[in-house]
């Protein structure tokens, strides 16, 4: 429903008809329940996760990471093995992503390496003489942020996923589609269309106003508002996005209170209550004839100059065992609720880190990082990619002073038209999400099943 119905529907409609229990979801298209529904949940690692030390070769190669930080290597005996070898490589991971070994070993979930943003494919050789284009401010935190969530310029700060939703056919298209789980957007922005903004927490409560309880004053006394219509344009938007919000809020209040609370040990950190949340909705939108919906969870505090390693809340170490247990649990949620082939979630960050160690024992600002992707959907039990030459000033070490950042060798662009393409976007439409996709070869990657 957009805002132009939603105001002509709110003005002929009682306040009880427009807040009711069934008046937002029930206005979905009328698909039957569970008609291909697909949902793609991306949780972005804020501050530029280390995934050198998340996936580790334990063949040959080990004794090259090993050697490039001798006190932030991981020693071989207590990474977690992951079974077979992939691209002429075995691995192991961090020991706190343990609980995910079982979902890669059986084929659920599936390692992207040397991943990042690029404006065409480049050597390490290249970037150094500079003669192939590279992304702006490479690594400054806010602009990798932007740049690996679809970030096109000043002129176009709408996101990849915002950009494909909105191109999708459409018999795909939801009434609540791109969701946020915090303040950070730009991976769901659309360039004609709003975000939407999902609390961890309560959702229901405005101020005395309970939207649960749309017969009550104060709830009749939001929904006047959010009618207002002024004749200046400045509050003319705000009174449209207070509108928008009083609506959505509503409808997260009717999911919520459709929900069952998913089982599972998600924790009781920011991630696990997020996630926990999203397990409960994610059935209701599909029971409810939602059909494409994309949801960005931005978390962590993993810019590890120092401490990267060690039992403090803000390390590597102890971030990792929170993200563990609760994509475990999100993981076991889906399956158990019916949406095993429905789901894809996929993590991501501000770009890798340097494979020489800072003198604080962490590590600093590089540039291709290893993500990885979970679900039923995911070809799983692989690695995704190349490995670079883990030495310092080898051949894909684009420092000039051989700090050990690498040139990713999968682009961020060939990762999201991957997925966007699972999601429904037609081949043809590729170029106007993914400009710099025109540069490649290979538009996408070997990661979902057909």
């Amino acid at each position: 429903m957009d805002r132009r119905h939603f105001l002509r529907f709110a003005g002929a409609t009682p306040v009880l008809g427009l807040l009711g229990a069934s008046s937002l979801l029930d206005s979905a298209p009328a698909y039957a329940a569970g008609d291909d529904y697909r949902a793609l949940v991306v949780v972005f690692l804020a501050g530029g996760n280390d995934g050198l030390n998340s996936l580790v070769p334990t063949d040959g190669a080990y004794n090259d990471y090993a050697a490039a930080r001798p006190e932030l290597a991981i020693g071989r005996n207590v990474l977690t093995p992951l079974a077979g070898s992939s691209g002429g490589h075995t691995y192991g991971m961090h020991p706190a992503l343990a609980p995910l070994a079982q979902l890669y070993n059986s084929g659920r979930l599936a390692w992207i390496a040397n991943a990042g943003p690029l404006v065409a494919p480049a050597t390490a050789r290249q970037v150094i003489e500079r003669s192939v284009p590279v992304p702006s401010f490479l690594l400054s935190h806010s602009d990798q942020v932007m740049w690996q969530q679809g970030w096109l310029g000043d002129e176009d700060g709408s996101g990849w996923a915002g950009r494909a939703l909105e191109l999708l056919p459409t018999a795909l298209r939801s009434q609540v589609s791109a969701v946020t789980m915090s303040t950070d957007r730009t991976l769901v922005l659309g360039r004609n269309s709003p975000v939407s903004f999902l609390s961890r927490g309560e959702s229901r409560y405005w101020g005395q106003a309970d939207l649960a309880e749309p017969q009550r004053p104060a709830a009749q006394s939001l929904n006047r508002m959010a009618r207002w219509q002024f004749a200046a344009h400045y509050e003319a938007e705000y009174a449209r996005t207070l509108g928008r919000a009083v609506q959505e809020s509503t409808l997260f209040t009717q999911a919520a209170q459709a929900a069952k609370a998913p089982a599972g040990d998600f924790g009781s950190g920011e991630l696990g209550v997020s996630l926990r949340k999203l397990a409960s909705l994610l059935p209701v939108f599909r029971q409810r004839g939602f059909r494409r919906q994309v949801f960005l969870v931005q978390w962590g505090q993993f810019d590890t100059h120092a401490a990267q390693r060690g039992t403090g809340p803000t390390s590597q170490d102890a971030q990792l065992a929170e993200l563990a247990r609760a994509l475990r649990a999100f993981d076991q949620a889906n399956v158990a609720a019916g949406l095993d082939q429905n789901v894809v979630s996929l993590t991501m960050s501000d770009f890798g880190r340097t494979l020489r160690q800072a003198s604080g024992g962490g590590s600093d600002h590089a540039w291709g990082n290893h993500w990885f992707a979970m679900g039923g959907p995911v070809r799983g039990g692989q690695v995704v990619g190349t490995l670079p030459s883990l030495t310092l000033g080898g051949p894909d070490d684009a420092d000039p002073n051989g700090g050990g950042r690498f040139v990713p060798t999968i682009s961020t662009d060939q990762v999201g038209a991957t997925l966007m393409q699972w999601l429904g976007l037609p081949a043809g439409e590729l170029g106007k999400v993914f400009p710099n996709l025109a540069n490649f070869s290979q538009k996408t990657i070997n990661l979902l099943h057909a």
